[in-house]
């Protein structure tokens, strides 16, 4: 148990620090393609593409004191963007009942293949 326990110490440290440089890399990259004002580009053999995103993020109060009946919250249990989108999409609850509960985050994906 004592080799599992080490090797697991040594795992999670190496984690930490492949993460650490995926991020550095990561800002690298995409400092970059800013510079550049490139949303594709490609290095060598690998295509590198920059997507943006919208995502909602769900304001717990007001999404509750908006829904129509508790027990859509209770299908709910916590705000998942999917959820919700299937239930407008169903008519349980309507996008304008909600439009003030979420704020809308821009993200940014970082997505390289080989070619």
């Amino acid at each position: 148990m004592d080799k599992k326990v080490k090797r697991y110490y040594q795992l999670k440290q190496k984690q930490k620090e492949t993460e650490q440089e995926l991020t550095e890399l990561r800002s690298e990259i995409l400092n970059h393609c800013a510079e550049q004002d490139v949303t594709d580009l490609e290095v060598g053999s690998y295509k590198v593409k920059i997507i943006r995103q919208e995502r909602k993020e769900y304001d717990d109060h007001k999404l509750y004191e908006s829904l129509p009946d508790p027990e859509v919250w209770r299908m709910l249990s916590k705000p998942d963007s999917s959820k919700i989108a299937s239930l407008i999409k169903l008519n349980v609850i309507s996008e304008d009942r909600i439009r003030d509960t979420f704020s809308v985050k821009n993200i940014t994906l970082l997505q390289v293949d080989k070619i």
